[in-house]
Parts: structure tokens; sequence; C-alpha cells
């Protein structure tokens, strides 16, 4: 069986859309599955949608968050229930493909252990937004030595797999890093994002921002590396300069100086506030973290669910 999980944040235009849609193809091709909706701490009808279904559809679960804890909660808390051998992760307004699901199961019956979407085309988004968008990946990329230029959360992952995530203890996760991470057999299938047939997108220039600065820092340690580079970058310039001032000293051509006094002043304050807001970024994180506060909490549930408190124990060969 097929686990999918559905992370919704104000989606209840296309909880039953998706249901539909989904178990249609999955039926057609004679695939037992499960679909579980993650209700994100929504603000307008989706858990009552989510239990609606529930109700009428024994493949459909559900689970509701006390409040908005965050896409990457809300997969792990899928994840972390999920009865099937394996597990889909996808959106909820279904510009992840649905058919690409049979696809990706096939490729998992011929011994594929992680199946991942790659993007072929991103659809139509806003120039600044693409801009953003590319920026993160290939930050990401950098700071994580993962090609994950075409990531996405899209993906397929055997039960083995998902057992090694969920036994993950830390608090602030990163799904997609994490799903290169763990290794194992990998391939992957392309796959264009679909326009929604409902409901607007959650996400914007700015949130997209605060997830590249969360996800960077809470998975890789190159911005303090940064730090460090430019620390003796500008220490190796300071060295230059003095060398020259001295020169022109010796030399009687001295100069006031004044404007290259202030632009080394400006220069070197803004480095050294942005390697504390670093430093900072870095230092919440490990709070965060010694808090050892849940990732999530859930306030209720609807359907078929595995106890997340009785996982079975990871299998490592």
């Amino acid at each position: 069986m097929v686990s999918i999980i559905l992370p919704a944040y104000n989606e209840e235009a296309m909880i039953s859309v998706a249901t539909e849609t989904i178990g249609q193809i999955l039926s057609r091709e004679a695939i037992a599955y499960q679909l579980i909706f993650v209700d994100d701490g929504s603000k307008d009808a989706t858990w009552q949608e989510i239990c609606a279904q529930a109700e009428q559809d024994p493949h459909v679960a559900g689970i509701h968050f006390s409040r908005n804890f965050g896409k990457e909660p809300a997969m792990f808390a899928g994840l972390e229930r999920a009865a099937g051998d394996c597990c889909v992760v996808m959106d909820c307004d279904l510009q992840h493909p649905p058919e690409k699901i049979v696809e990706m199961y096939r490729l998992w019956e011929q011994g594929y252990e992680v199946v991942e979407g790659v993007k072929e085309d991103r659809g139509k988004e806003g120039a600044m937004y693409r801009f953003a968008a590319g920026t993160f990946y290939k930050l990401i990329t950098k700071a994580t030595h993962m090609d994950m230029r075409n990531s996405s959360d899209f993906k397929l992952l055997d039960r083995k797999v998902v057992d090694a995530l969920n036994a993950m203890p830390e608090r602030n996760v990163f799904f997609r890093a994490l799903s290169f991470w763990v290794g194992f057999k990998k391939t992957s299938v392309q796959y264009c994002v679909q326009e929604r047939t409902a409901g607007q997108s959650k996400w914007s220039t700015r949130s997209l921002i605060g997830y590249a600065l969360r996800n960077i820092t809470s998975f890789s340690s190159a911005p303090m590396q940064m730090v460090s580079w430019m620390g003796i970058g500008f220490l190796i310039a300071s060295l230059i300069l003095g060398v020259q001032t001295l020169i022109r000293k010796f030399s009687g051509h001295a100069l006031e100086g004044f404007t290259t006094v202030i632009l080394i002043q400006l220069i070197s304050c803004g480095l050294i506030m942005l390697s504390l807001g670093i430093i900072g970024m870095y230092l919440s994180r490990i709070y965060e973290e010694i808090k050892g506060r849940p990732r999530y909490i859930v306030s209720q549930t609807r359907g078929q669910l595995r106890d997340p408190e009785n996982p079975p124990t990871p299998k490592v060969s």
C-alpha cells in the first residue's frame, strides 16, 4: 500500500478535488492507497472538509494541528502516522501532477527506495519569485554539497527511508535535504508544475526568503564558515591598506584620508553586524533544539492512522 501525505493550509476548496482525482488514478491502476491530509492549523473549513471526506471514503485519514506549525512539521506528522509500505509526499493543491504517483510507484516496485520528483518546468511564476527561488536553490546546493536546484517535496519514499527519517530527533527539519542525506537507492521522474484549479498560493517572495534562511541554518554550517572567510578577507585587506598607509607616511606623501577612514569603518561595522546576525540565527536554532519542544501538536485525527508512539524499529543493513 502507498500512503499519500498531503499537507494543507487553507485549502478547503481542494480537499474533495484531491481526494477524487488521486483516488480515481490509483484505483484505475489497482494500487492500494491511503490519503493522509494534514491540516496545518487552517483558518477556513479545511478540517471540516477533511472530516467529511474521511466519513465518505475509508481511504482518507486526517490530522489536525492545534495551530499553524509549518509545512515541514506537517509532512513529518503524516510520515510518522503513515501505514503504507511506501509514502508519497505531495502538495494538496495538485500542482504536483497526481498521475506521476503511478510512475513513482512502478519504479518503487522495481527496487528503488527514493523516487525524486524533478521539476522540468516551474509553471507560471513572477520574475521576482523565480529569481528568489533560483537564488535559494543555488545557495542550498553550495551549502549542502547536494544538487537541489530542481528539487521539490514531491517524492516517494520506501518504508525503510520513512523509518530512518522518523528516527531523527532534531526539531528544525528540512525535508528535501534530509531525504537526500539519508541516501538509499535513488532515481527520479520529471514533471511540470500544474496550475491550481482552486485557491491561492500560500508562498510569497518574503516567505520564501524566511524559508531559505531557516532551512540553510538548520541543515548546514556554511554561513558560519562564511563569517570566518569574511573575517580573513577583511584582515588581508586591512594589512594591505596598512602597508600602503605606512609607505605614504614614510615617503612624505601622507594624505588626510578622511573618506578612506569612513569607508573602512562603514564596511567593517557592516561585516560585524552581518556576522553577529548569522551567529544569532545559529544560536536561536541551538536554543530551540535544547528546549526540546515537539515539532507540532495534534489536536484531532480522523480515519485509520499508524500509532506514532509505537513505531517499528528502523532496519539498517
